[in-house]
């Protein structure tokens, strides 16, 4: 394939990485569901046409042009900014937040089309709403729909271990809900309520704009968001930094 050749691909920017003084590295999802990295150059300059079209979050139209390792951005076209989550803290944190999970969740060369077009909601749905609990949820639906899908999805409905209906716990290591005599047996197994359980179910299922209708208490909302949190750390073994900041705010 010829060097200059030229190709159209639309992503959303999960991560930027400073190269020189004025170019960056853009880490972004396509639409197709894979992950791609190209460089845009001037990107750091102050008043750079590049500047604003390819900041976290937005949703672009790239033209790309190939390069010998990584591709070159030629043009870039805004398609949806998103720029109310680069204004407000708490929004900024948990988009940032779920851009860490899709970078973890997707990969180079491997074509997946579920990602894209949830990502790409889930953004819109922080955007629409500013508070706490609605935000933990559509964190909190978002890590549990993303890794039911490839593969992770929690058993909720009997003990993982025994099957035993009656279940009081929840460990991310075993894969679900135990029931409290497995539990002994489990170290970090955490209490769960039914109304807890029955809300993960739920959130498993819900559409988007059915989370940003439901209501929730803040205690509820900010628990299953820190399960969502660990079940994120221990089915990807690694560390999510803007995950941990999230949950600490």
């Amino acid at each position: 394939m010829p060097r200059n050749h030229t190709f159209r691909n639309k992503g959303i920017v999960l991560h930027k990485t400073k190269l020189g003084e004025q170019d960056v590295i853009l880490t972004f999802l396509s639409d197709d569901g894979s992950q791609r990295q190209a460089v845009a150059k001037g990107a750091r300059k102050p008043g750079g046409r590049l500047a604003a079209r390819c900041d976290l979050f937005c949703e672009v139209d790239f033209l790309l042009a190939q390069g010998r390792s990584l591709d070159v951005v030629a043009e870039a076209s805004l398609i949806t900014p998103h720029q109310s989550l680069r204004t407000n803290l708490e929004q900024m944190s948990c988009a940032s937040c779920v851009c860490e999970i899709a970078q973890h969740t997707s990969f180079e060369d491997a074509q997946d089309g579920f990602l894209f077009p949830l990502l790409s909601r889930v953004l819109l749905a922080i955007e629409q709403t500013a508070t706490t609990e609605q935000l933990d949820l559509i964190v909190t639906a978002y890590v549990f729909k993303v890794l039911a899908h490839q593969g992770w999805r929690p058993q909720l409905d009997e003990c993982i271990a025994c099957a035993d209906s009656d279940v009081s716990r929840f460990s991310a290591a075993m894969g679900g809900v135990v029931c409290e005599s497995c539990a002994s047996d489990i170290e970090g197994a955490e209490l769960i309520s039914r109304t807890e359980i029955s809300w993960l179910d739920s959130l498993l299922h819900m559409t988007f704009d059915q989370i940003l209708a439901a209501q929730i208490d803040k205690q509820t909302a900010s628990y299953l968001v820190s399960l969502a949190h660990i079940w994120a750390v221990t089915h990807l073994d690694c560390r999510l930094r803007a995950f941990e900041y999230y949950v600490s705010l």
